[in-house]
C-alpha cells in the first residue's frame, strides 16, 4: 500500500516521523519509523532513511507500507559469494528476496546487502544493479564494483554477449527435447507480460534436462533480456513454471526458476563465470517428482 500526503505550513520545521504521524494517523510512530528505516519513505521523490529529517511546508511524503512478514533481512556472507575480483562480484540470490529497492523497502534487498558488503571491504562505490532477477527467482546475480566495470558489463548485456543459463521445473511435458521460441513480448498489465504485437523481439532457447513423475526440468537460455522472458515464453508454449501463479503455474512453495550460471569476457579478455548451487526447496521439488539433477552440468564458454 502506498500512502501520499503533503505537509502544511504549520508542519514546517517538524521532524519527518512527527509530521508523518499527523498526516497518516492510521499508522503508529513505531510503524512509521520502521518504514523509514527500511527505505520505504520518500520526501519529494527522494528516499529518506532519517526519522529526524526536518521538513518544509509543502513537502510531499510517500510511505510504502509493507506487511511485516514480507521483510527478510539480507546479509551477504561468504557462502553466498560465487565469484569476486577487483571489478565484479557474483552472488547466489535466494528466492523470495527483491533484487533492488522498491517503493516499500531498500533494506532487505540484494542491492542493500551488496552495498553493505562493499562498504565493509573499504569501497565507497554504490551497489549498481545492472541486471535483476524476479523476487521468486533464485541464482546468479553479478554486480560491478566500479563505474568502468558497470559500463563494460552493461554493454555486454545489451549486445547479448553474456551467456545466461536458467533451470526451471514445469509440470507439463514439452513436445520436443530442444526448441527455440522467437516471439515478441510486451506488457499486458502492471504485473504481467505476454507474447503480443507490437512487442519487443525476444528469443529463448530451451532443452529438456530431465523428466520425472509429473514434472520436467528444463534449461532455458535467453538470447535477449526482456522482463519475465523465460516465464512468458514457457507459458506461451503451455509450460508454465511450477509455483508461478501469475502465469498459471501449479501451486508450490516458490517459483521454481533458478539462474544456474552467467558467463562473459572481461575487459582484458579473461573469462568471468559463476555457477549457483540449487537451494533446498529446489532439491525437494526435484526429489518429489523423481527428477535427476545434472549436478556436474558444465558451463560452456560464452560465444563472443
Amino acid at each position: 500500500m502506498i500512502l501520499t500526503a503533503r505537509t502544511t505550513s504549520e508542519q514546517s520545521g517538524r521532524r519527518l516521523d512527527d509530521a508523518a504521524k499527523e498526516l497518516f494517523p492510521q499508522l503508529s510512530k513505531t510503524q512509521i519509523r520502521r518504514i523509514i528505516d527500511l527505505g520505504g519513505c520518500a520526501v519529494n521523490q527522494v528516499m529518506v532513511r532519517v526519522a529526524s529529517r526536518e521538513l518544509a511546508g509543502g513537502d510531499e511524503i510517500i510511505l510504502g507500507v509493507m506487511e511485516p512478514e514480507r521483510f527478510v533481512d539480507v546479509k551477504l556472507v561468504a557462502d553466498d559469494l560465487l565469484y569476486e575480483d577487483h571489478n565484479f562480484l557474483a552472488l547466489n540470490k535466494a528466492p523470495g528476496i527483491n533484487s533492488q529497492r522498491t517503493p516499500y523497502q531498500f533494506k532487505g534487498t540484494v542491492e542493500y546487502a551488496v552495498g553493505q558488503y562493499l562498504r565493509k571491504t573499504g569501497s565507497k562505490e554504490p551497489a549498481r544493479v545492472i541486471h535483476r532477477l524476479d523476487r521468486g527467482t533464485s541464482g546468479v546475480m553479478f554486480f560491478p564494483k566500479n563505474k568502468q566495470a558497470a559500463t563494460w558489463i552493461s554493454d555486454q548485456l545489451k549486445n547479448g554477449r553474456v551467456e545466461k543459463v536458467y533451470w526451471a521445473i514445469v509440470t507439463a511435458t514439452p513436445d520436443e527435447e530442444c526448441w527455440r521460441v522467437d516471439e515478441p513480448i510486451g506488457k499486458l498489465n502492471k504485473f504481467r507480460y505476454g507474447v503480443i504485437l507490437p512487442g519487443k523481439p525476444s528469443i529463448t532457447e530451451f532443452r529438456v534436462l530431465a523428466s520425472g513423475a509429473g514434472a520436467v526440468l528444463v534449461e532455458a537460455r535467453p538470447l535477449t533480456g526482456r522482463t519475465h522472458q523465460i516465464r512468458v515464453h514457457l507459458t506461451h508454449g503451455g509450460l508454465p513454471i511450477a509455483g508461478d501463479a501469475p502465469y498459471g503455474g501449479v501451486p508450490a512453495e516458490r517459483m521454481f526458476l533458478h539462474c544456474r550460471s552467467m558467463a562473459f569476457q572481461g575487459r582484458k579478455g579473461e573469462n568471468i563465470r559463476a555457477q549457483a548451487p540449487l537451494d533446498d526447496s529446489f532439491r525437494r521439488m526435484a526429489a518429489a517428482h523423481q527428477l535427476e539433477l545434472p549436478e556436474q552440468h558444465a558451463i560452456s564458454s560464452p560465444g563472443m
